[in-house]
C-alpha cells in the first residue's frame, strides 16, 4: 500500500530510551498494514547483530548495514513504502538528503538515533534531521543515579566520567554508558 505522500518522522533521545523499541513497533504495525518495510543500519554498529537492529531490551528487526548513507538509495526495492534508518546519528551529513528524496518520493521514513552525544551535544545529523521531520519524538529514559527522568548519555571509563576530549563515536552498551538526569550528566574538561 503506497502513502498519498511521504514523511520523515524521528525518534530521538539517549541511549536507554526505547528509540529502537520505538521503531520496531512502527515498523512491526507496517508490517501488519501489508507496507513494504526496509530498514537500513550503520555498518559500525555491530553491538547485538549484524544484520539486524536490536533494542537493548532484544527486540530485533531485520536490517541492512551500509557504510555511507547514500547507499540506503541504490539498496531500497521499488515497492518499498517504508524506510526505516536505526543509530542516524553514526551517518555522515548526506543522510538528511537520502530521508528528504525519498519523502519526496511518497516513502514514509523513520529515522532514530541519539539527539545529542556524551557531552550533551547535538549529534551529526540529527539537529537537521529532526528540524526537517514533520514528527519527532523525544524519548527519555530513566537515571542511573537517581532515578529521575534521563535525557542525557553519560559515556564512563573505568566507571569514571569520559572527558570531554574523548572521541565522540565508541559503539558500546551498557558497560560504557548509561542514562543520566541533567543534574548528574558530568563531562570533566
Amino acid at each position: 500500500m503506497k502513502h498519498t505522500t511521504g514523511s520523515v518522522e524521528v525518534i530521538c533521545g539517549s541511549m536507554f530510551s526505547g528509540k529502537t523499541d520505538e521503531l520496531i513497533r512502527r515498523l512491526r504495525r507496517a508490517t501488519i498494514a501489508r507496507q513494504k518495510v526496509q530498514v537500513f543500519k550503520p555498518a559500525i554498529d555491530v553491538r547485538y547483530a549484524e544484520e539486524q537492529v536490536t533494542s537493548h531490551a532484544g527486540a530485533a528487526y531485520e536490517a541492512i548495514p551500509v557504510e555511507k548513507a547514500d547507499e540506503i538509495c541504490t539498496r531500497v526495492d521499488p515497492d518499498t513504502t517504508v524506510v526505516a534508518v536505526d543509530e542516524a546519528q553514526f551517518f555522515d551529513p548526506e543522510i538528511v538528503n537520502v530521508c528528504r528524496d525519498l519523502a519526496e518520493r511518497g516513502v514514509r521514513v523513520i529515522a532514530a538515533g541519539l539527539d545529542t552525544d556524551f557531552r550533551g551535544e547535538p549529534f551529526g545529523p540529527m539537529p537537521v534531521l529532526m528540524a526537517q521531520a514533520e514528527r519527532v519524538d523525544k524519548l527519555q529514559a530513566i537515571c542511573m543515579v537517581c532515578g529521575d527522568v534521563a535525557s542525557r548519555t553519560q559515556r564512563l571509563v573505568n566507571g569514571q566520567p569520559a572527558r570531554y576530549d574523548d572521541p565522540v563515536v565508541i559503539v558500546g552498551a551498557s558497560e560504557m554508558y548509561e542514562a543520566r538526569c541533567r543534574k548528574h550528566h558530568q563531562v570533566p574538561r
